[in-house]
């Protein structure tokens, strides 16, 4: 069978993220199956038109505003797909209407409220009606879906069929639980992008007020992005200098070894489509700490292999963490929970049923 995926960016993009890591990683198990897979994203800036990635044939032609004529001009030149995966971050491709095949609709989550972290009004409504809008037109399209929240937001806007299968991580657990006893300051980490939706800022105001509370307290940032300049001048304001470390970007192995030596993962985000990096961090045996949002309430058990604060904001966030670490014996079970449950998502055991469900819509079968 001949698969394509439509999305903005490819693995080489350098705003590359997570959602590319995860579609990567299912259609390396499409083409491992036999199947031609095709992705057609964004050109950028020194990127070659065409490139192979694991046996997947990359196309490259367009932008925010073109990209949808690029690949239909693309796409009338092409044999026959048995399968369009359309992929939406926040604007779609329109495939089920021009394709002439079976489509599916692919999202991370309902963007919603981060439309409000990156414009402000009256685009961010804009945004918003936009996307509600997108989800009632394709209402009789098939969507693949990584988490029950996810699903939720778009039934709510009118979907009909939304296929639920929760994303993969690369990350093998550590084979054994090292002891990591809560003893002098708590060393928390965030890692993601510096990005608005991210809300980092929250968790560098998590330290303040543990710190106010007679808690010793520390905090390593992970990553870049634009919102770097802003958290460094917050830290200054708050006194947080010397608890407060930007790591910047770091290689995978640094990274999980970042994981690995804190106690604690915070995760403040606006919304996420299912939380990678906090099964990245239970698979280094270490627990999160996140908010109450879409896709973090699914890649977290609450009170079970992380804790959920009880509101968006830096002071439910330390009560959170408080708890957590609060009692020795309470904060290894928790540990040790989240450990073990991050060997449910390697890629082996998420990828099959996945390909399966890719190539029953190919074959025209109706699954609802």
């Amino acid at each position: 069978m001949r698969f394509l995926m439509l999305n903005w960016r490819d693995p080489r993009n350098p705003l590359a993220g997570g959602a590319e890591r995860v579609s990567l990683a299912f259609l390396r198990g499409l083409a491992a199956g036999g199947h031609e897979v095709d992705w057609f994203a964004f050109d950028f800036p020194g990127a070659p038109p065409e490139e192979c990635i694991d046996g997947i044939r990359i196309h490259r032609s367009g932008g925010v505003f073109s990209s949808v004529i690029a690949a239909r001009h693309w796409y009338r030149s092409q044999p026959k797909f048995d399968l369009v995966i359309d992929q939406h971050h926040g604007i779609p491709w329109y495939a089920p209407w021009w394709s002439r095949t079976h489509c599916v609709a692919y999202i991370h989550e309902v963007l919603g409220p981060i439309w409000r972290s990156f414009y402000r009004r009256p685009t961010s409504e804009v945004g918003r009606i936009q996307e509600r809008w997108t989800h009632w037109l394709y209402r009789r399209v098939p969507f693949w879906v990584p988490s029950e929240s996810t699903r939720e937001g778009l039934v709510r806007h009118g979907v009909r069929e939304v296929h639920v299968f929760p994303n993969g991580v690369d990350v093998e657990p550590l084979e054994e639980l090292l002891p990591k006893p809560v003893t002098g300051p708590v060393k928390l980490v965030t890692v993601s992008r510096l990005a608005p939706n991210k809300r980092v800022d929250h968790a560098v105001r998590c330290v303040g007020r543990l710190r106010e509370r007679g808690k010793a307290a520390e905090l390593t940032v992970v990553g870049d992005g634009s919102e770097m300049p802003a958290l460094q001048k917050l830290v200054g304001e708050l006194g947080l200098d010397r608890w407060v470390r930007f790591a910047g970007y770091q290689p995978e192995k640094e990274k999980l070894e970042s994981l690995a030596k804190c106690h604690v993962l915070v995760h403040p985000s606006v919304r996420e489509g299912w939380g990678l990096n906090v099964i990245e961090s239970n698979a280094m045996g270490t627990p999160a700490v996140v908010y109450p949002v879409g896709g973090l309430v699914d890649s977290t058990v609450n009170g079970e292999t992380g804790c959920v604060s009880a509101a968006e904001t830096p002071e439910a966030l330390a009560d959170s963490v408080a708890w957590l670490v609060g009692e020795e014996a309470r904060y290894q079970r928790v540990r040790e929970a989240a450990w073990r449950r991050s060997g449910a998502f390697r890629w082996g055991r998420v990828i099959p049923p996945v390909v399966t469900f890719l190539e029953s819509l190919a074959s025209g079968q109706k699954l609802v």
